[in-house]
């Protein structure tokens, strides 16, 4: 079949498709603002449902859009196999197919268009020439570098997409949150545990638990060998999959490129240091880890300074056994900082020679929060190190209150004229 041809069937096909069967995320997505929608996040993750809440809303908004007038597109379709001179084809065949259709009223989704080399081009033309209805998602983080917006010419409005947050959980779960109701305490209680194990990526939520570690094992093998391998053209696989180990068995640790080195090299395999610095870039755009860095009031330390590493997903940890089991205060830890990674763009890690602490934030340039985790608290050694954390951060940063974030403790005191509030986790998060 001739690409036009088969371009055609799939824009009919979905043109014919009822409205998606899809659970509303936290992020809406704006419709109107003449703006490129540019999702980013893992495969996985979501975003391509995000774009099918999108479309339903457009379905059903107050402007009845037809169908007819959007233009959906999955760039991962093994049916397609384009070339960027090739796109045009896209446009041709709708046209082709909807001769009475005033294109710049028309809303066009690209789904993983990143698999095209040189896509910018096309997007560009087709916001300055056709319609500014764009909305666009990918899976490697490139898509908001200075390079990609610098092409799009401030045209583009970015959201990262990551795993379900625990209110998104609790939500895809349809169970009722309400804090104060003993029967909903308990089932949120229970699913915390379940979250903070088996990760939150919105399809495991709905298989058989026997399922759920095997599904995730293909998500990293398909991240292995398609994201990084083909993509980056990577030919030393032994090193490549050596230094994944170490990264993600080092989730919620620094990290040392220099040890790595050391241990690849002891084991005989060679491969140069700057490398490994270009896979530890590679598993960050492509959202398999990502990586906190220690506050320094300098920028340049800030960025080439020590550095911890934290997985996308708990439960991706788990299934390809680099596990969070035996210590759920790691899963714990990292759970929360996916939740203000969320949130705040400006987020790091603090320690000096009186002490660490786990996440300071940041707003325009003036630390805002200070934040420890530790599962539990009752032992008075434990609460004693992690206030010497905390409340050196916030006298440091002219704080008058912090917060230690727990599994299931809660409490609240005054110490050292610094407010601490503890609180379980399931509090904190919703």
């Amino acid at each position: 079949m001739k690409k036009k041809e088969q371009l055609k069937q799939i824009i009919r096909d979905f043109h014919l498709s009822k409205n998606f069967d899809v659970k509303p995320r936290a992020l809406q997505l704006p419709i109107d603002t003449n703006k490129i929608i540019t999702l980013v996040g893992m495969r996985r993750c979501g975003k391509t449902s995000i774009l099918y809440d999108t479309i339903n809303r457009l379905s059903k908004d107050s402007k009845d859009i037809e169908r007819t007038k959007m233009l959906f597109i999955n760039f991962e379709d093994e049916r397609l196999d384009l070339k960027v001179d090739e796109l045009d084809l896209v446009l041709q065949s709708f046209r082709e197919l909807y001769p009475e259709q005033d294109l710049k009223e028309c809303y066009f989704f690209f789904d993983e268009i990143q698999n095209i080399d040189g896509w910018e081009k096309f997007i560009r033309r087709v916001y300055d020439s056709i319609s500014t209805n764009i909305f666009i998602t990918g899976s490697n983080s490139k898509l908001l570098s200075t390079e990609i917006a610098t092409s799009l010419r401030g045209r583009t409005l970015s959201y990262e997409v990551f795993p379900l947050s625990f209110t998104e959980y609790l939500s895809f779960k349809d169970i009722e949150i309400d804090l104060y109701s003993s029967k909903s305490l308990a089932y949120i209680k229970n699913i915390q545990e379940m979250f903070l194990k088996k990760g939150a990526f919105p399809e495991t939520l709905f298989l058989d638990e026997r399922y759920i570690d095997q599904t995730l094992q293909e998500y990293f093998n398909v991240m292995l060998y398609k994201d990084l391998v083909q993509r980056y053209e990577i030919t030393n696989i032994i090193a490549l999959k050596f230094f994944l180990k170490r990264v993600l068995s080092s989730t919620t640790k620094q990290i040392s490129i220099n040890k790595i080195y050391n241990e690849l090299k002891s084991n005989g395999i060679k491969i140069g240091k700057n490398t490994l610095y270009d896979f530890l870039d590679y598993v960050q755009n492509i959202y398999m880890s990502l990586t906190l860095h220690r506050y320094d009031k300098s920028l340049v330390n800030k960025e080439l300074g020590e550095k911890k590493v934290y997985s996308i997903d708990i439960g991706l940890n788990n299934a390809v056994e680099f596990k969070f089991s035996d210590d759920i205060g790691k899963a714990l830890e990292n759970s929360v900082f996916l939740e203000l990674r969320r949130e705040f763009s400006e987020l790091y890690y603090y320690r000096d020679a009186k002490g660490e602490c786990d996440f300071i934030v940041s707003e325009n340039n003036k630390i805002v929060d200070a934040i420890q985790v530790s599962y539990d608290i009752s032992s008075e050694e434990t609460k004693k190190r992690e206030l010497k954390g905390l409340i050196n951060a916030c006298k440091n940063f002219q704080l008058d209150r912090g917060t230690i974030i727990t599994y299931d403790s809660e409490d609240d005191f005054l110490y050292e004229d610094v407010y601490v509030q503890v609180v379980p986790f399931y509090k904190w998060a919703l």
